[in-house]
């Protein structure tokens, strides 16, 4: 699993399904059409502004609401490269993984990390550098199959590999 270095977006607690895509745009999977509306209604304008590999920070709680995994397919397919925050809702931790959507819980990187700030992110060590501040966090470590997933893109391009041998 490689490195990651990008611009941090931030957002607040509880930042739910219908935050990460409104409802009125799951009409499509297409990935491509969801990133467009990605995080609209928590920031309008995020998906015209945020460039491949940027991360975003957050509070607690990130992905309540439904289960759909358009969610985390749209935050990947707008390019962002991680999230961060200090829990997230287990059914989207899930379906991040499950979709190729690196994710890392550190309570104190989500509080300290700012808008704006570079970060360079290690998933296999679980660490977390803001460049900008100068501070390392330490989230846990992604483990081994974990990692494994997300590099072939989620759960289901995984198994695509494994059984084409």
């Amino acid at each position: 699993m490689s490195n990651i270095e990008g611009k941090v977006w931030k957002f607040g607690d509880d930042i739910d399904t219908d935050a990460i895509i409104p409802a009125r745009y799951l009409n499509t999977s297409d990935p491509k059409e969801l990133a467009k509306y990605c995080m609209e209604d928590a920031d309008a304008g995020f998906a015209a502004k945020v460039t491949a590999g940027d991360i975003i920070v957050a509070g607690k709680n990130f992905g309540c609401g439904s289960s759909r995994e358009h969610a985390p397919i749209a935050i990947k397919a707008a390019g962002v490269a991680c999230v961060i925050a200090p829990t997230f809702a287990r059914i989207f931790y899930r379906n991040a993984f499950n979709t190729g959507l690196l994710i890392l819980e550190s309570a104190e990187a989500a509080a300290a990390i700012e808008e704006g700030h570079k970060v360079h992110v290690d998933p296999a060590a679980g660490t977390i550098k803001d460049l900008t501040a100068g501070q390392i966090f330490q989230a846990r470590p992604v483990p081994e199959f974990m990692q494994r997933l997300l590099d072939d893109g989620g759960l289901m391009e995984h198994w695509r590999k494994r059984l084409a041998g």
